[in-house]
Order: C-alpha cells, then structure tokens, then sequence
C-alpha cells in the first residue's frame, strides 16, 4: 500500500506539472489554432528567469515575476511574428515555432551556458512534509501539486463564468460578429497567447529546482504535451487534465514496476527457446515494464487515435 501511495503521489506531482505545460498549449490551440512547437522553450524561460532572478530577489520575486516576462515575451513574438505568417496558414506557423524553438535554446546557450544552473526551492520548503513508510514526501512537492490545482481552478473559473471568458469563446467560433461588437480580436489573440506561454512560465519556475535547470529541459518535456493534449482532446482544458494525470500515474507505476514479459509469454503458454542467448527473441524475454515506460504514452496516444480520434473530451468534427 505504501507503494500504492507513493506511485499516486509522484504521479498527480508528474501529471499536474504537464497540465501545467499543456493548459497553456490548450489555450492557445483551441482560440487561435496554432500548435505551437515552441511552447515547451518558453517554460525553459521560466526557469532560466526565475534562477537568474533569484540570485537577487530570492525564489519567491522570481515566481512572480518570471512568468509575466515569459508572458509579455510570447505576446510580442505573436503581434510580430506569428501574425504576419498566419495568413499564409499552418505550415508557414509550424515551421516558425520549430525554428523559435531552436533560437531559443541557442540564446539559453549563449547567456547561460550548457552546465546545469544551481537553481533551487525555497528554504522554507525545504523540509518532509510527511512520510509514507520509509519515503519523505517534501513540502515543495506539495506546494507544486496544490499551486496546480490553482490554477486549473483560476482558469475554469475565468473562462466559463467571467465577461472575458465569455469573449474569449465568442472569439473563438464568431471572430467576426465578436469584432463588429467592438472587441478587438487580434489583441485578445495576442492576450491569449501571452497567457498561454505565461502558464508555460510557471511550469519552468516551479520545475525548474526539481527536474533540473538546463539547456534540454524543453527537449524533455516538449513531445509529451503535445502527446498529452491530443490524448485529452484539441482544446479541452478537463482534456488537459484528465490527460496529464493519467499520463502521470502510468509512466510513475511503470517506473516502479517489477513486471517481466516472461511472465506473460508463460502465461500464454509460451516457453523460452533453448538458445535464449542467440534467439531474436532474446530482448523479448528479458523485456521489463520499466523498460518501455517512457513510450506508454505513446502507445496510448495511438490507441485513442485509433478508436476516437478527436481525443477523450474533444468534440467531433461537424
């Protein structure tokens, strides 16, 4: 049970940090229809501007601060750049954000260097909240897990029962009769995708001392959003959520996991050849869950694609 417990746990913490990532994403596609393969660098900028303002205000100036620079930086990168290739469609889009991406970690590069930053939690939460057995659970974990829920709640309330949710959905399926009611469209895109890359932000600052501040953190993190948003439904934010979190429980219970394919070969009826060593079944036998528990995701992306497409809570096509 205890393992039980701690797999639960390191999954929500694992699972609520991609939502994190992905309500951002979400945000973005589903107002603007943009994928954007950048938006994993701009939670590396979190993490980068929180280190570095840290050294001087400490880590809770960078928490607030950071991501509204990561916030005002995205704005201006879609009122300067994503805007003027837009019109041209999504490829032109597409190949914008892979190269921002990779400007991006060049410039991480340049300023900070390939070495691992010394980036840390707060004092004040540097200590075992509680334990489960033999395992300390730290209270910055804690702190991740309940800021997450934060703001899912901030946004689900923001976006179904304040004026400019409301507006920002309107926009979303009626540009035009939104801007003939005297909205400005294009500055709610551009506010939209600020606040997209801003939540991007927060998952850098709040990672950042736990998964390591780096020049490839964005390479580890930025195929598993988009796995994860096509799983929980194009432009679903429960999507996102539901998505993140079972995302998590399987690769932490994977991880975990003492589970050998052998014993479902021999369940089967299925015996191991006599020159094990030599068969190309070898790799098979010796198979452990473990093993393929970064690519589950994966396998479970194909498999929703495969039986419903449009993802778990996204809506069909009309």
């Amino acid at each position: 049970m205890d393992l039980v417990a701690i797999n639960l746990i390191d999954g929500l913490f694992y699972g609520l940090l991609l939502f994190m990532l992905s309500a951002g994403l979400t945000l973005i596609f589903s107002m603007m229809g943009i994928l954007n393969f950048a938006h994993a660098s701009f939670y590396m900028l979190g993490a980068y501007f929180a280190y570095q303002i840290s050294l001087y205000l400490g880590f809770w100036a960078g928490l607030l601060i950071a991501p509204p620079l990561v916030g005002v930086l995205g704005a201006l990168i879609e009122r300067y750049g994503l805007r003027r290739v837009h019109q041209f469609g999504h490829v032109p889009e597409l190949v914008f954000t892979f190269g921002l991406a990779w400007l991006i970690e060049e410039v991480v590069k340049f300023i900070w260097g390939n070495n691992m930053m010394a980036y840390q939690e707060p004092e004040i939460l540097k200590f075992a909240l509680f334990h489960i057995g033999s395992n300390s659970i730290q209270a910055y974990k804690v702190f991740m897990i309940f800021t997450s829920m934060a703001i899912f709640i901030g946004l689900l309330f923001i976006l179904t029962r304040t004026r400019i949710g409301l507006i920002i959905q309107a926009a979303l399926s009626y540009p035009k009769t939104v801007e003939a009611l005297g909205h400005n469209v294009p500055l709610i895109f551009m506010g939209v995708f600020g606040v997209g890359t801003a939540l991007a932000g927060v998952a850098g600052v709040l990672a950042g001392p736990s998964l390591g501040t780096f020049p490839g953190m964005a390479v580890v993190l930025g195929s598993i959003v988009f796995v994860t948003i096509v799983i929980g439904g194009l432009g679903s934010l429960w999507g996102a959520l539901i998505a993140s979190l079972l995302i998590g429980w399987m690769t932490t219970a994977a991880a975990s996991s003492s589970f050998q394919f052998a014993t479902l070969l021999e369940f089967f009826g299925m015996t191991p050849p006599a020159d094990l060593d030599e068969s190309y079944l070898r790799d098979l036998w010796t198979l452990s869950l473990p093993q393929i528990g970064p690519i589950l995701p994966y396998i479970f992306m194909i498999l929703i694609l495969v039986l419903r497409p449009y993802g778990l809570f996204g809506k069909r096509d009309a």
